[in-house]
């Protein structure tokens, strides 16, 4: 019996279970990626989260490629679950509703650096004799505690910053960049545990408390806990990096056919390797028996199995390493994902009608709850879709915030 499985009927307007966020109240001020991550991923877990944008709107809506303005594929990407309100902060009445929205809130959280929401009386000691009860959440590149404090940055100089691009570049020309918005990726992570921490210990303590969640700081400690390595002891034990995912060999190997992924790790898990791939040597071998063995020389292990892979298709090392718990996967492509059988079985994939932007295909919520669920309840918004709604619940009209 599978406990998770997900049919793919992606909106659900009228789910029998409630996310575990559900009756939380999120007041949006984020834009382009690491804030709209976190706050869609707090609205497919059932928060009501409304997306408060200038007249202009966030600037991820205006990328490529889209089909109408302001839509774009990565704005779709990650802001569902959410209603939005355009609200210049800057006029008396835009204020106004800023706070009466603050004032029924759970949550605030903005990446304004802290000087420019301190100028718009949006600062975290303003907003909470509004609402005590409030969890302020501020992200931006940098602690205010130190030098950087109020620095632009965005994710490729964090990159460049947290030693990110230097780790990628070795044994590469250069340093570079990963392929990915990695940086905003993991901050909004972060600013998701961040935001569901504050708010169980204010289950606790009855009382809301500010957040400060900077991506030079959360990007050194995810990037450092491994490649910290021998400077980890004083004196040091070693260089920095961990050599297993330095080593040069580290890479998917090529096959007859193809380019496949294949990482023995445990003990055992190398044995059974060894012996499938025909080299019983080098399963005795006391060289390669032990972690503490292989972790000495690692290039030559993996240079190893570069060889051994390279004797067989991509169809004869899964059939051989199947059922033998060796990790192992073919180096996939989107369109190998959307066709892939386990995220079609699971219900990974959702194809939704959007009112506006047509047929699209999205990305499912990859955590599971049995008992409170995620749900995608609403697609991204167009701008101002909500505007008269929302205002119409703190007493308002669009007139009179504008």
């Amino acid at each position: 019996m599978t406990l998770f499985k997900q049919p793919d009927a992606p909106v659900n307007e009228n789910s029998q279970k409630s996310g575990p966020m559900t009756g939380i109240r999120i007041i949006d001020m984020t834009s382009i990626g690491m804030g709209p991550f976190a706050t869609q991923n707090l609205g497919d877990m059932g928060a009501d989260v409304i997306k408060v944008e200038s007249a202009g709107g966030d600037i991820f809506r205006h990328v490529t490629p889209q089909r109408h303005a302001g839509m774009s594929h990565a704005f779709l990407n990650i802001n569902r679950n959410k209603r939005s309100i355009v609200l210049d902060a800057r006029t008396e009445h835009g204020k106004e509703a800023i706070l009466r929205l603050v004032a029924t809130a759970d949550v605030f959280i903005s990446n304004i650096r802290s000087d420019s929401l301190a100028r718009l009386g949006l600062d975290y000691e303003s907003l909470r004799a509004v609402n005590a009860r409030l969890v302020f959440c501020n992200c931006y590149g940098y602690s205010e505690a130190g030098p950087y404090g109020g620095r632009a940055s965005l994710d490729d100089v964090i990159q460049a910053a947290c030693g990110m691009a230097h780790f990628e570049g070795i044994g590469q020309p250069a340093p570079r960049f990963a392929n990915t918005a990695a940086v905003d990726k993991v901050c909004g992570l972060y600013i998701t545990n961040a935001i569901s921490m504050a708010l169980f210990a204010r289950e606790r303590s009855g009382k809301g408390q500010a957040i400060e969640v900077p991506m030079f700081e959360c990007m050194v400690s995810f990037m450092l806990l491994e490649h910290l390595s021998g400077l980890t002891f004083e004196p040091p034990e070693g260089p920095p990096g961990y050599a297993r995912l330095l080593n040069k060999f580290r890479k998917p190997y090529k096959s007859l056919d193809g380019y496949i992924s294949v990482v023995p790790y445990t003990d055992e898990q190398w044995r059974r390797f060894f012996l499938l791939a025909g080299r019983p040597d080098l399963a005795e071998s006391p060289q390669y028996k032990t972690q503490f063995e292989r972790s000495s020389r690692f290039a030559e292990v993996y240079g190893i199995v570069e060889q051994l892979v390279a004797q067989r298709s991509n169809a004869e090392w899964i059939a051989l390493l199947g059922d033998a718990d060796v990790p192992y996967s073919p180096v996939n492509s989107v369109e190998d994902l959307l066709a892939d059988p386990h995220l079609n079985a699971t219900g990974y994939w959702h194809h939704v009608d959007h009112p506006t932007e047509g047929k699209l295909t999205m990305t499912g919520i990859p955590v599971h709850f049995s008992d409170t669920p995620g749900t995608i309840r609403r697609l991204a918004p167009n701008l101002g879709e909500h505007t008269a709604e929302i205002l119409a619940e703190i007493g308002m009209t669009p007139a009179a915030a504008s």
